[in-house]
């Protein structure tokens, strides 16, 4: 049997340690391994996102990056354990998206978003641990794939319309069955298990074993990483004793109410009101109603 390490949670690492440039390499492994190209990180975005707060639950990086093909695209990495996360997704992205514009900027020059979801919790249904999503167009009557021109093409330096919009990653853990078939694979296995085996390979993994090492916290940091985990045991208890007949009954006030203040955020930031739509299935007449009672 090949000797493992105990190392520290991935959510832990995201907020404390991985937001140093000095540790950019182990993220850069880990977007590498995922999207099958060599990602270095330009900068970690100083926005609302990546404020540090203890009591976040909403564990996110935003970071810009650069691929093989020099594009500049903006990685978000949520690390989240909520139950209630879809409509979360769409909104986290859709807010990355205005905060990554500059004022006056042509919609041609909109940064590609990519948002990468962590998650130990079942989403939907489905047996598979790794979903991707993009966004396509589908002829209704012939089925085919809406394309761009070549004058489209050149203006956007994209081959495809789904190039444009946002991709969707969402990493199942717990589906994960332990067995790592390929690099990425050691990824996972290591998001759910924080081991590294010695046999590993994956980009990233090695600096991973080197700087993750709980042994290796300072004496503060080890405990407040103690204390973290502490507060996560607590607040699964907490949820487990309240998913009953109450959690239930509140969960479709509670969702109309989400759905309203995401919609007011959006407004906030200045998003179009095709773009609340879409992201918050509102109707129109109900988001020009918020806009006149803001």
């Amino acid at each position: 049997m090949s000797n493992t390490r105990k190392l520290i949670t991935f959510d832990w690492a995201i907020k404390r340690l991985l937001r140093s440039k000095a540790n950019f390499g182990i993220l850069e492994g880990f977007l590498s391994e995922l999207l099958k190209e060599e990602i270095t990180i330009l900068d970690l975005l100083e926005s609302e996102s990546n404020k540090d707060d203890k009591l976040d639950k909403f564990n996110r990086v935003d970071l810009r990056v650069r691929n093989q093909k020099q594009e500049i695209i903006i990685i978000e990495i949520q690390y989240d354990r909520e139950y209630d996360y879809l409509q979360r997704l769409f909104y986290g992205v859709s807010k990355t998206v205005i905060e990554g514009m500059k004022e006056k900027q042509p919609y041609a020059g909109i940064t590609k978003v990519i948002s990468i979801n962590i998650l130990y919790f079942d989403l939907g249904i489905g047996d598979d641990y790794i979903y991707h999503g993009t966004t396509r167009f589908i002829g209704i009557h012939n089925h085919d794939l809406l394309g761009l021109n070549e004058k489209q093409k050149k203006l956007f330096q994209k081959e495809s319309v789904e190039a444009l919009y946002p991709e969707y990653y969402l990493i199942k853990i717990n589906r994960f069955n332990d067995i790592a078939r390929d690099t990425l694979d050691e990824w996972i296995y290591f998001l759910k298990n924080e081991e590294i085996k010695e046999s590993f390979t994956a980009k990233g993994l090695k600096e991973a074993e080197e700087k993750l090492s709980i042994m290796k916290l300072p004496e503060g940091e080890r405990k407040a990483y103690e204390q973290y985990q502490d507060d996560l045991r607590y607040q699964a208890s907490m949820f487990e004793s309240s998913y009953g007949d109450g959690y239930y009954t509140g969960r479709e006030e509670g969702r109309e109410e989400t759905t309203r203040t995401i919609a007011i955020k959006l407004i906030q930031q200045g998003a179009e009101i095709e773009i609340i739509n879409a992201v918050t299935g509102l109707s129109v007449a109900a988001i020009e109603e918020l806009v006149k009672s803001l």
